[in-house]
């Protein structure tokens, strides 16, 4: 996108009340990583970019993998279905803040346990919303079709983002 930037992380409680309702999780998720900034500390021309992904099926999200057998749980009950991937990004600067989310269909072929030990053996996933990342192996072999961005898959819905980033500055 040619944007000077710098990656910056605090650590976050990615955990969420049961109140919020599964489609705005994201944003939640990603306006609490803002707000873990205090922006007195950073420079006053400083645009705060957080963002937070999240794998939604049958009305369930399914975060990070904390181990090899949440993965494979995982990645088996993604295995010849359809699901929505969302991405929460919020923007914040000293005087602003900006939500948005943007959703995409990821469609998966069938996974053989063999297939889904190897990429869990051999990727080891667990940093990744729904135990895989479309870019890797997984990707290649295991889904069919998307519907929506694919950046946003990656995390980043980056022609949205482009967009509010030229919004912000109008």
């Amino acid at each position: 996108m040619d944007l000077d930037f710098q990656v910056m992380v605090k650590p976050v409680d990615e955990t969420f009340p049961q109140h919020i309702p599964t489609e705005k999780m994201a944003e939640y998720l990603a306006e609490k990583k803002a707000d873990a900034f205090d922006f007195s500390e950073l420079p006053s021309d400083t645009t705060l970019i957080a963002c937070d992904t999240v794998v939604i099926i049958d009305d369930e999200i399914l975060g990070k993998a904390e181990n090899q057998d949440e993965a494979i749980a995982m990645l088996k009950k993604l295995s010849g279905r359809k699901h929505s991937l969302m991405t929460g990004v919020c923007i914040k600067t000293s005087t602003q803040k900006k939500l948005f989310s943007e959703t995409t269909f990821v469609y998966f072929k069938n996974l053989t346990d063999e297939q889904i030990r190897y990429y869990v053996e051999t990727y080891k996933p667990f940093d990744k919303a729904g135990a895989y990342g479309i870019q890797e192996w997984i990707g290649l072999v295991g889904i069919e079709r998307i519907e929506g961005c694919y950046y946003n898959v990656m995390g980043l819905p980056t022609a949205k983002l482009a967009t509010k980033l030229q919004d912000l500055t109008n």
